[in-house]
């Protein structure tokens, strides 16, 4: 299993440098098989990491790893097949080539180290990996060359950069309280301060704590810090949009897990959960506002996000062993609705030339298959049944109805409610309701029958999308048993307990 670990950190580098010499046609394989690689990789790893911890030197992984990997090796196979189809349909433009080669190898680039991070074993090489993930993915945002783009990637950068330099603080603050138990030499690993536990000073314990919920909460999307967050998904390419959402979000949720398991062992679970549940509460209070009066369709899935990762915080938060378990499946979850989202989002905003919602009308009418997925993502994202996120949010409130308050539990049911009614309102207007055909053909530069066009732009468009729909099928019907079994293992590692 070491060479599982070794291969996962080590495929996508090798394709990122690959695709940075190579004519842009072996760049593109090479790259979708290094994603479909490392998602294969994956789904080796998931029943060893479910049944134990296994690594070698700095590469470790248990349940909890397992469940990250998963996700971002999935998000890596699907992105890169998307990437195909919406560079194609982009091959028109000036500078086309120069930035295809620099896509693919940023692509490859943000999802090594989006591996890599959860398969590190000391806080510190933690840290390290999630720094890369802003460089590389700041330059992602920036790729298309506009002033907003460039906007947004400069305050992406300075913001994420901020806080990661409070998670570093929180680092240094854990470093100076395993010094005191197990001496100078401490590594940062995540098994030795998890098992010093009591011995830790508990006062350094919770300042680091709550430094590293600030810090990578705000790589997380966690308001207040969470700024960047729109204008970025907005802006990037739907391809980097989607690892933004469904991976990064999800892997910074991963760090701050870490120091909530060191947390929980020297000073109990209750303050983790405490500050854990603040956050939430305020991420999906603010996500939920903004979703009623949203226009532009990225900015629209960005504050989605926003709202799942406070259902994250919140379910976490709750204690219960079902509501982590249902975190971890919600991660996954998230995953796959998200990116069938935003490559739904990507082709129409190809289509119709703009993100503006007020200017999408008829999808259904211009895209069989791509405008129904998207429909089918948004109902995901919103909650409803067969879909995984239907289940793991039952699992989550489930979880939080059974703690002695029930006023969190009550707060996540209506503040999703809410945003449900902001996110289906606003994706049922642009899937049946018709524009005018003459009008939007010239707002767009079109010719008279070019809006009326029924076809999708391309197969390796539509793939992706319909593989994230049976992933949401099968997470919200049955999971396989080897997934369950690694997603009750890591709510286990978190010490989740009534």
């Amino acid at each position: 299993m070491s060479g599982v670990l070794i291969a996962l950190v080590t495929v996508g580098l090798a394709a990122a440098l690959v695709s940075l010499v190579v004519p842009v046609s072996v760049g593109r394989v090479v790259s979708v098989v290094a994603g479909l690689a490392c998602f294969g990789l994956a789904l080796v790893l998931v029943p060893a990491a479910a049944n134990r911890t296994v690594g070698t030197g700095f590469l470790r992984a248990d349940a909890l790893s397992g469940v990250f990997v998963l996700t971002v090796g999935f998000l890596y196979a699907a992105t890169t097949v998307y990437t195909v189809g919406y560079l194609r349909a982009q091959a028109h433009e000036d500078g086309h080539r120069c930035r295809t080669r620099l896509l693919w190898c940023g692509l490859n680039l943000f999802c090594w180290a989006m591996l890599a991070a959860p398969l590190m074993s000391g806080l510190a090489l933690l840290w390290i990996a999630i720094e890369v993930t802003t460089v590389v993915s700041a330059l992602l945002v920036a790729i298309d060359d506009t002033d907003g783009a460039a906007e947004a990637s400069w305050k992406y950068l300075l913001i994420a950069s901020a806080g990661l330099g409070v998670a570093l603080f929180a680092t240094i603050i854990i470093y100076y309280a395993g010094a005191r138990v197990l001496g100078e030499g401490l590594g940062l690993g995540i098994g030795q301060l998890i098992h010093a536990g009591l011995a830790l000073p508990a006062g350094a314990v919770r300042l680091s704590f709550v430094l590293a919920t600030l810090g990578f909460g705000t790589k997380m999307g966690l308001v207040p810090v969470h700024t960047w967050l729109p204008d970025a998904h907005a802006e990037a390419p739907a391809p980097a949009s989607t690892l933004l959402s469904g991976g990064l979000l999800a892997v910074s949720f991963y760090a701050i897990l870490r120091y909530y398991q060191i947390t929980s062992a020297a000073v109990g679970a209750s303050f983790g959960r405490t500050v854990l549940l603040a956050f939430g509460i305020a991420s999906l209070l603010l996500a939920a506002l903004v979703l009623l009066d949203q226009h532009d369709i990225k900015r629209l899935l960005a504050y989605s996000s926003v709202e799942h990762m406070g259902i994250l915080a919140m379910a976490i938060g709750f204690g219960a062993p079902i509501a982590a378990a249902g975190a971890m499946l919600h991660v996954l979850a998230h995953a796959a609705a998200k990116s069938c989202a935003f490559f739904g989002a990507g082709t129409m905003s190809a289509l119709y030339r703009t993100r503006d919602i007020g200017r999408i009308r008829a999808t259904l009418d211009r895209l069989p298959l791509t405008a129904p997925m998207f429909l089918l993502a948004v109902l995901a994202l919103s909650a409803l049944p067969p879909f995984g996120i239907f289940r793991s949010e039952f699992m989550i409130v489930a979880g939080g109805l059974a703690s002695p308050s029930k006023a969190p539990a009550a707060i996540l049911v209506l503040l999703t409610t809410l945003a449900f009614l902001g996110l289906s309102f606003v994706t049922t207007r642009m899937s049946f309701e018709s524009g005018t055909d003459a009008h939007a053909s010239a707002a767009h530069g079109l010719g008279p029958g070019a809006m009326r066009a029924r076809r999708e732009p391309s197969v390796w468009l539509v793939a992706p999308m319909v593989a994230g729909l049976i992933a949401l099928l099968v997470l919200g019907i049955h999971p396989p048993g080897p997934l369950q079994q690694l997603l009750h293992q890591a709510a286990a590692e978190l010490g989740a307990r009534p």
